[in-house]
């Protein structure tokens, strides 16, 4: 196994270890409001290695183990870390940015940063499948969607915000790493990008 992928899962799974067992810990690290208005920014990164419990945490290091073979595989390993924590750092700011007037609210999970890895492998490989039937392209239109639809409602505690942040950072961090897929994978790139332009087009007009 790649060494980086590896050492992403093993933070994740000593961090979110240490949050189970000790309270304190997981309040001290995870993504807050408040706390980080009041110049506690290392939130925006610590909470992203913080889980609910171990379904929470290996539903997403699975998925993380499924989908970073695509990216390493076609842009090497520091490309992969690259999109991984440009996509955390990405989820984190718009949570910020959506809710930094919500002193109250309060978020964790690697979400965001695997969110963006699923989009980026989804955008380096065409012939791509989501849980063997579904095409990738289609999964990540439709999952952008529920996700502006998730932060609408707001009918639960996911955060859709998160997972929209770090689609955006994958999708963006691998078009600049390969420039080539706007000709040469250009419908999947366009679909892609229309729920991406919806969000801000929602966001301008007050809707979200």
């Amino acid at each position: 196994m790649n060494t980086f992928l590896v050492a992403i899962i093993g933070a994740n799974v000593l961090f979110s270890y240490k949050g189970f067992t000790d309270i304190s810990f997981f309040r001290k690290f995870e993504f807050h409001i408040g706390s980080i208005r009041a110049g506690e920014q290392i939130r925006m990164v610590s909470s992203a290695f913080l889980h609910a419990d171990w379904g929470h945490l290996f539903f997403n290091m699975f998925t993380l183990y499924m989908f970073a073979p695509v990216i390493i595989g076609y842009l090497g390993s520091f490309s992969f870390l690259m999109i991984y924590l440009g996509s955390l750092l990405c989820g984190s700011m718009l949570t910020f940015f959506f809710h930094q007037n919500d002193y109250n609210y309060r978020a964790i999970g690697a979400s965001g940063a695997v969110t963006g890895i699923i989009f980026s492998a989804i955008l380096l490989e065409d012939n791509l499948y989501v849980f063997g039937i579904i095409p990738g392209f289609v999964y990540g239109f439709l999952y952008l969607l529920s996700s502006i639809y998730g932060m609408k409602t707001k009918k639960d505690n996911i955060g859709h915000t998160a997972h929209f942040g770090g689609a955006i950072g994958g999708y963006i961090i691998t078009l600049c790493k390969n420039p080539s897929m706007l000709t040469e994978n250009t419908s999947t790139v366009l679909l892609l990008a229309v729920p991406i332009l919806l969000l801000f087009v929602l966001a301008k007009l007050g809707k979200i």
